[in-house]
């Protein structure tokens, strides 16, 4: 096989993350923020390159102060740039969130004509995918044209070249002009997939039948609670052909499911938590750190629960992603792998 220049091309969002610096306070009594980045994609990106991983993002800026605000940060990471276009005529993407433990997060997305959904084929085409052992898809990236088909282009690419694609589901309810399109989108993507990665509800949500009920009031949908039997979306998920599907569990952990209906559980590792927000993203560097250690699966996911773990107790994603040495630190302190 031919030497690989690279170790992980993730595609997908990138933003300017503006976050609460009054923790616990309700979101309109916020009366100042923290400008850090984020976006599920570039979180995973900067979390790899922590690690030691040689990382690249395939995102899209502005050309405007934000854009220049995100690409500096991952230049100072190490995480390489190269195939990051600035589009004009686009805006970088904001996110606005809150933080009230234990369980209210809320965030508020800025993504009108964002520039990480303007990336083109022709934009996958010059990442040059087959310089890279694994490429990690997203999501969010399938809601609209055109990074919708780069998207699916980029694992047409990678399944030629037999690159491991790994899929982080990251299913953003607001971002859909139909819950519906989210499940058909994912599961006409998983059969060129190795390895998805999600939670529960995301799961449920990309199997959401095409008959279900959506409401729609003040040509917003509404957002009601995804239902639904957790062991047969699994089930159905894997039978697209996926070899794996790792199932984030937070505070207990990871489970990692096979064809067939086999399963292991993978503890994860208690700790006070201040913020969820970017802890499953924290999770899959860490697990595509141990993969590209050769580690097998058991091990790699406790890798990955111990990055989810640190970032839980820090009030931001990106910026707070674990280095190596407190990785390893902090798994050696609680009793090892």
């Amino acid at each position: 096989m031919t030497e690989k220049k690279h170790d992980v091309l993730t595609i997908g969002r990138s933003s300017i993350d503006l976050y609460s610096q009054n923790i616990g306070a309700p979101f309109n009594d916020i009366k100042g923020f923290d400008a850090f980045v984020g976006g599920s994609p570039l979180n995973i990106a900067v979390g790899c390159a922590r690690l030691g991983v040689n990382t690249s993002l395939l995102t899209g800026v502005g050309d405007d102060k934000v854009g220049a605000f995100i690409l500096n940060f991952l230049k100072n990471e190490g995480v390489n740039t190269h195939c990051i276009p600035t589009i004009n005529g686009t805006r970088s993407s904001a996110v606005v969130l809150g933080i009230e433990p234990p369980d209210k997060f809320p965030l508020v997305y800025y993504r009108d004509n964002a520039a990480d959904s303007q990336i083109k084929i022709d934009d996958v085409i010059k990442a040059k995918i087959d310089d890279y052992k694994i490429i990690l898809l997203n999501g969010t990236a399938l809601n609209i044209e055109p990074s919708r088909s780069a998207t699916f282009f980029a694992a047409e690419v990678a399944d030629k070249n037999d690159i491991d694609v790994f899929l982080d589901l990251d299913f953003r309810a607001d971002q859909w002009h139909d819950y519906r399109a989210f499940g058909l989108t994912i599961r006409a993507l998983l059969p060129k997939v190795k390895i998805a990665i999600g939670t529960e509800e995301e799961i449920l949500a990309a199997t959401m039948s095409s008959t279900s009920q959506v409401t729609i009031k003040d040509q917003q949908i509404s957002a009601p609670e995804i239902k639904g039997d957790i062991d047969s979306s699994i089930e159905k998920l894997l039978a697209l052909g996926i070899e794996k599907l790792i199932v984030k569990r937070g505070s207990a952990g990871a489970s990692i499911h096979y064809p067939g209906g086999s399963k292991t559980d993978v503890p994860g590792f208690p700790v006070e938590i201040l913020n969820v927000l970017g802890a499953g993203d924290a999770f899959a560097s860490g697990f595509i750190y141990g993969i590209l250690q050769g580690w097998d699966l058991y091990k790699s996911c406790r890798m990955g629960n111990a990055s989810g773990a640190q970032v839980v107790t820090k009030k931001g994603c990106a910026n707070f992603m674990p280095y190596l040495n407190e990785s390893m630190s902090f798994i050696n302190e609680r009793g090892g792998f």
